[in-house]
């Protein structure tokens, strides 16, 4: 039997990069898609069973060339990962709508060009979406109105997909990381953030690239067969404390 293969966008980096990693390691072959092509090029350098493809999720054109592509490499596709984001924090009042839209062209706009262009290919390997969110799509908090918004349409979309797509065999999940040890997570969270953050989350600690890696490749993996139209918070226990931080008020 041929190998299965997953397409995974934000590959270059963080989650996107660990999910190529381990599925490269259970047996999978991975496309792995990002826009930022020195990135990418050098995360896919020497894997075995990976191909880089150039692409901005948010842009149609851009999306059906990749898709294109990965099918004429590849010749099936039986798992998709929507894990392409970005983030921009600020106050409501100062988020203007440029910001908003860079956020949701992405996150939200990325999930559904990339899931609707896969689609045909997943009728036919009965195979899986899963969809990257964030506790922030669950839980508001302050400074975040486009990246909570984005990812909490991200959490419904994927409900639709399930209900939409669940009689053709496709199924689609969604994960909702929670304060995670990435360069973006520390890029924006100050010590403050970092320590409030451990008093928080009832593991006290944040998670690791790997352990959300884990919960996705499940998911893309006969081993859920019978999991779709789930939202699973990979959070350390985070959003069941249901209390907004002080810290992330300023």
């Amino acid at each position: 039997m041929s190998r299965k293969t997953a397409l995974v966008t934000g590959a270059a980096r963080g989650i996107g990069l660990a999910t190529a990693h381990l599925m490269l390691k259970r047996g999978w072959q991975v496309a792995m898609l990002d826009r930022d092509a020195e990135e990418l090029t050098l995360a896919a350098q020497d894997l075995d069973g990976a191909k880089p493809f150039v692409c901005d999720v948010s842009d149609p054109g851009q999306v059906e060339v990749a898709l294109s592509a990965i099918l004429e490499s590849f010749g099936q596709l039986d798992a998709v990962v929507n894990n392409a984001g970005v983030a921009m924090f600020g106050p409501m009042e100062e988020t203007d709508f440029e910001a908003w839209r860079t956020v949701m062209a992405t996150n939200l706009d990325g999930v559904f060009l990339v899931s609707q262009a896969a689609i045909p290919s997943l009728k036919q390997t009965r195979g899986a979406l899963v969809n990257i969110a964030s506790i922030s799509g669950l839980r508001a908090s302050t400074l975040r109105v486009a990246y909570g918004t984005s990812k909490a349409a991200v959490i419904h979309i994927t409900k639709q997909q399930a209900a939409e797509l669940g009689e053709f065999g496709v199924r689609a999940n969604c994960v909702c990381p929670g304060p995670v040890r990435t360069k973006l997570a520390m890029a924006v969270h100050s010590q403050d953030i970092i320590e409030a953050y451990h008093d928080a989350i009832p593991l006290n600690r944040y998670g690791s690239e790997q352990e959300i890696a884990e919960v996705i490749e499940f998911l893309c993996s006969d081993r859920a067969s019978y999991v779709t139209g789930q939202i699973i918070a990979s959070d350390g226990g985070f959003e069941s404390t249901g209390i907004g931080l002080p810290s992330l008020r300023t």
